[in-house]
């Protein structure tokens, strides 16, 4: 079964100098296990290729029911010296909503 993440979670982002912050949160306790498994370090990677050109890294808060990513050499430097018109990486959280995800048959009946 394929979902907006959005349908599931809430976001926000921002900068950390050369790098952007994105914290995606579940709504529910229980859709925070889907989030968990699909949203890798390499999904997010993937999904903002040419955006996103150093690592990611990501942190489980499950006391949240979230997980934050950093992306790393994703914002032109940084808010002072970056030619990009979102050189505080707010509008990460946005495209990241817009991330289509595959629910994993054990977690459809949740929904």
């Amino acid at each position: 079964m394929k979902i907006k993440l959005s349908s599931i979670a809430h976001a926000r982002s921002g900068d950390k100098g050369d790098a952007a912050n994105c914290g995606v949160i579940a709504f529910k306790e229980e859709w925070y296990p889907i989030i968990r498994d699909v949203l890798t370090t390499e999904r997010v990677k993937e999904y903002f290729t040419g955006l996103t050109l150093g690592d990611v890294d990501r942190f489980e808060i499950p006391n949240l029911w979230a997980v934050n990513f950093v992306l790393h050499n994703t914002l032109g430097g940084g808010g002072t010296v970056s030619l990009k018109l979102d050189a505080q990486g707010k509008t990460i959280a946005s495209a990241m909503l817009l991330m289509e995800i595959d629910v994993p048959a054990e977690y459809e009946h949740l929904l």
